[in-house]
């Protein structure tokens, strides 16, 4: 029987296995190019760019670095990479990757491996690393909702629950090109690895 290809060629010209995908396979550039493309919110954000994982990931970073002072430099790096996996998989709102099953987070989570050993992170992050970074992610959803997805703070309220604004004081949501936004994560990539 013949295997169906689950392998992507990628920008760097790697071949990327989706269902079994290996650390060497994995590009920082890769990942910041990908990312750069993808809208958050189906792209039902206002702005004449979309707002990208990418863009996000960096909020996220931000937000998880204020919520914890003196934090080490590889748990910020696991919050930039938060959503990489998202460069080839894309994504999709959380209601619809509930319905969809385990598929697609047994899909995540292998890729979300492959992408932490490759930049010499721990294949599954502490339970507590990965809810603080959690809770950094509701954060910016809210920002997001409330300052590009058209929502209301209180609906926004509801959904995300209400954040601490001592955290996103100073903060606010740019859109801006694909190009700048890659570039800007590449840089945050490279500097978080230096700290390793």
């Amino acid at each position: 029987m013949k295997q169906t290809r689950a392998w992507q060629r990628m920008l760097s010209g790697r071949r990327l296995d989706l269902l079994d995908p290996t650390p060497m396979d994995i590009e920082i550039e890769d990942i910041a190019h990908g990312l750069a493309f993808v809208a958050r919110w189906n792209g039902q954000t206002r702005g004449d760019f979309a707002y990208s994982v990418a863009e996000h990931s960096l909020l996220v970073t931000e937000l998880f670095t204020r919520m914890n002072p003196g934090i080490a430099g590889k748990w910020k790096l696991a919050a930039l990479l938060h959503d990489a996996p998202e460069y080839v998989i894309g994504d999709m709102i959380s209601p619809v990757k509930a319905s969809v099953g385990d598929g697609y987070g047994e899909l995540d989570d292998r890729l979300t491996a492959a992408i932490h050993i490759r930049f010499g992170l721990p294949a599954v992050l502490p339970a507590m690393i990965k809810k603080q970074i959690k809770q950094a992610d509701h954060i910016s959803a809210w920002m997001e909702a409330v300052e590009v997805a058209g929502f209301e703070a209180a609906e926004a309220d509801k959904l995300f629950g209400k954040p601490d604004r001592t955290f996103i004081k100073g903060l606010g949501i740019t859109l801006r090109p694909p190009k700048e936004t890659r570039i800007d994560f590449i840089e945050t990539f490279e500097r978080l690895l230096a700290t390793l």
